[in-house]
């Protein structure tokens, strides 16, 4: 196997999942396993996602792997898809997120039975049905093929205004009046992610749609102190080669550094297009026994190179994290680079293998 691993805690995924349950109490939890499980490939181990009577993506593409790996219970599809994919979503019986009425009527022309949630824009302003056309909406697509079986929105400022989450929750339940005049048997309601199911367990959903907190990490700094969540992923390499650097020498592509004193110098296979981000040259760290070594000269596609000049008792071959959840985290490197932990896990290349462990072996 590659040196280059993302090591994936199986055990500490269940208990962060049981920890959200009790936290959300009866409601139902629809993990949000999409962008491969934001990095973490657990969408691929069907034992852990077969305990959820029903799992989230973003893409019919997603649901399609899901359903050819075995995969049998409902998938809902949180994204609007594409006319183009109409017959995939009939075929692999998926359910999907529907606002837009000519996407709807052709649904309606398929003739086919497609189980669907309406989606209600309460102030995303990204997708999503406008109350004032709902009853609209409903009329034209009531007593077709198409079956309402879910209602939903999205909270976009859940972590941090309470005054337009409150607001958006308000819209929310009006449109959830309005849905259940038609159909009174809905059965998913939902409309909040990680941050709004922390902060607004009172709201009229019976769903909710947990993602990065399902693996550890916070969706908000803060988060850890509201539930008791522990990280699942570590990304982890080896070194490859040891060298002696002297004054003056340029280390990595464009001589972006230079050695100010002698240094030894070594080398990891991990770069860019395994998800390094190369903002992280010349300023980010990794860790190796337990210190933090810097990464000098520009990270390069499929590898970098580390100053351990000052760690003692460093071989060809010794373990690397470049977030070990302890010494530096994912948030850590977020910061670095200037975004959020979402984006890096999500980002970490489909090339670095993804071993599952559980109670510490594989």
């Amino acid at each position: 196997m590659r040196a280059t691993i993302m090591e994936i805690d199986r055990k500490k995924f269940q208990k962060n999942m049981e920890n959200i349950q009790n936290y959300v109490g009866g409601k139902t939890l629809m993990p949000v396993i999409k962008a491969n499980a934001y990095g973490t490939c657990i969408n691929k181990s069907l034992n852990l996602i077969n305990q959820y009577e029903i799992v989230a993506v973003a893409i019919i593409d997603e649901a399609v792997q899901l359903r050819q790996m075995g995969y049998a219970k409902e998938i809902f599809v949180l994204n609007p898809p594409s006319s183009d994919e109409i017959k995939n979503i009939i075929d692999y019986s998926i359910t999907i997120g529907i606002s837009d009425l000519s996407f709807a009527r052709k649904l309606i022309e398929s003739r086919n039975k497609v189980k669907v949630h309406l989606e209600i824009e309460t102030g995303m302003n990204r997708t999503g049905i406008k109350l004032d056309e709902l009853e609209g909406f409903i009329k034209e697509i009531k007593n077709t093929n198409i079956e309402v079986d879910g209602v939903y929105t999205h909270l976009s400022s859940a972590d941090f205004d309470p005054e337009y989450t409150k607001m958006q929750l308000s819209k929310f339940k009006d449109a959830v009046e309005i849905v259940k005049n038609t159909y009174p048997g809905i059965k998913y309601i939902h409309s909040s992610a990680s941050n709004g199911l922390l902060n607004y367990p009172e709201d009229v959903s019976n769903t909710v749609r947990p993602g990065i907190i399902m693996y550890g990490y916070e969706s908000y700094e803060g988060v850890k102190k509201q539930i008791n969540i522990e990280p699942i992923a570590r990304l982890k390499t080896k070194i490859i080669h040891i060298k002696k650097v002297e004054k003056g020498e340029a280390i990595g592509y464009s001589q972006k550094f230079v050695a100010p004193n002698p240094m030894t110098i070594a080398t990891i296979p991990i770069g860019y297009a395994d998800g390094l981000r190369r903002e992280l040259s010349n300023k980010g760290k990794v860790v190796i026994n337990g210190n933090l070594a810097p990464i000098v000269g520009n990270i390069c596609m499929d590898s970098c190179m580390i100053d351990i000049t000052n760690i003692e008792d460093v071989n060809i071959e010794d373990d690397v994290y470049i977030w070990d959840n302890e010494v530096q985290t994912l948030e850590d490197i977020a910061e670095l680079c200037n975004t959020i932990n979402y984006e890096i896990m999500s980002t970490i290349s489909a090339r670095v293998p993804r071993v599952f462990k559980q109670n510490g072996g594989e």
